[in-house]
């Protein structure tokens, strides 16, 4: 039986997540609200996001602030942020958990679906983390934790844009690293294998990939959002408070 750590630091801290109504992000929104954070985050997803925050509050824990918000429009990002970090009081944690892994080949890609990708799955990474780190520094310190993907470690194919981004990630998070951590502000990446949540199943999950997945993780049974969740807290947390510019892989051994 698994039993999940409590971290007396979370309590009270201010959490900002994108992507945070359905899936990895759910889960992360929901992990940081039990353990007595503050949480606020976006999506485009309004239904799932509202009831997402009923659930929450009708288990006790403090009630997400949600907004919706389409994360390709920067200024209406960090406008959205501003507002919710007035309300609430400068984050402490930033989490860019937001993606689309849609599936294209390289013969079709038009430069506007390039540009596309890039705004959804990277450019956003930035400019969160350019919003969050006058609060930060206000703080004290700070941690910004980006999602990337096993995909560009395993070589995966039939979406290289969505690669190429997820890879670019871990560069992102050693620059930061570098820059930040005078201010004690930890950058880290946590990289996923691949989690079995709804959308996967639904859309691109087959027995094959099941039979796959057994053959190459060292750890049985599937890879769930909640195991993500985990990594995000303990690097949310004050006992991570000398990690930094590290990628930090939850995919059951794969790679």
């Amino acid at each position: 039986m698994n039993k999940s750590a409590s971290y007396a630091s979370l309590r009270g801290r201010r959490v900002f997540v994108t992507g945070g109504g359905s899936g990895i992000g759910e889960s992360i929104v929901t992990a940081f609200a039990e353990q007595g954070a503050h949480v606020a985050f976006v999506d485009i997803q309004r239904d799932a996001s509202l009831a997402l925050c009923e659930r929450i509050a009708a288990a006790g824990h403090p009630a997400p602030l949600f907004r919706y918000c389409d994360i390709t429009d920067v200024a209406g990002l960090q406008a959205t942020m501003e507002e919710l970090s007035t309300r609430m009081g400068d984050f402490d944690v930033l989490v860019n958990n937001a993606a689309n892994d849609h599936r294209h080949d390289l013969e079709n890609v038009s430069q506007s679906e390039w540009d596309r990708c890039i705004a959804v799955n990277q450019r956003p990474m930035f400019f969160t983390s350019q919003a969050v780190v006058p609060g930060m520094k206000r703080n004290g310190g700070g941690s910004i934790i980006n999602l990337s993907s096993v995909s560009w470690r395993v070589k995966g194919g039939g979406y290289p844009v969505y690669v190429t981004t997820k890879a670019a990630v871990v560069g992102l998070t050693r620059a930061l690293a570098r820059d930040l951590g005078q201010h004690r502000i930890r950058v880290n990446t946590v990289t996923p294998g691949w989690v079995m949540t709804q959308r996967q199943v639904d859309l691109w999950v087959s027995d094959e990939d099941r039979q796959e997945m057994a053959r190459v993780h060292c750890l049985p049974g599937d890879l769930l959002p909640h195991h993500i969740a985990s990594m995000v807290l303990f690097l949310g947390a004050d006992d991570s408070a000398m990690c930094t510019g590290h990628d930090f892989v939850v995919d059951a051994g794969w790679t």
